[in-house]
């Protein structure tokens, strides 16, 4: 399977979601599951199979979460020089030059990925057009709404 690029930060928050699934959330879903037994007859305790329900979902992310990490090509863009490309990690401010709009985006593995955080995924078509683009670059990228002109006016490896 191929590596797919992660950030640090999207690292962080997969190892967090991973320990409280594990460390917290676990126990919980197996103490409910042990007070569901304790009502009695099992097939028709609404209670119990909510908790194995939970119990099957929260299994389901530990091994999806657990797939992921081990598949991950973790990048820090922190430790790199910065030369005014355009790579996976790196921070953007782009300028519409019709509109005159500017924006700052970070580029981030899909899993990462939040347009309302301006956390863009690396495949997006915004991204693909940035990825490999440099600083004072104008660029045309075709988003679904057509085609927008824009200038690259900052990178930053944050």
């Amino acid at each position: 399977m191929n590596k797919v690029p992660m950030t640090v930060i999207g690292a962080e928050q997969l190892r967090k979601e991973l320990d409280y699934l594990k460390f917290e959330k676990r126990p919980k879903i197996a103490e409910a599951i042990g007070i569901a037994r304790e009502l009695g007859d099992l097939k028709e305790n609404a209670e119990y199979h909510a908790a194995r329900e939970e119990q099957g979902l929260a299994e389901a992310r530990v091994r999806d979460i657990e797939g992921k990490l081990s598949h991950a090509q973790i990048i820090d863009v922190t430790t790199m020089e910065n030369n005014g490309r355009v790579i996976f990690g790196a921070t953007v401010t782009i300028l519409n030059i019709d509109t005159e709009e500017e924006v700052t985006y970070r580029i981030v593995g899909d899993d990462e990925a939040n347009i309302k955080e301006n956390l863009l995924s690396v495949s997006s078509p915004i991204a693909r057009g940035l990825i490999g683009k440099n600083l004072d670059d104008e660029i045309s990228i075709v988003t679904p709404g057509g085609t927008t002109d824009f200038e690259i006016t900052k990178v930053e490896y944050i």
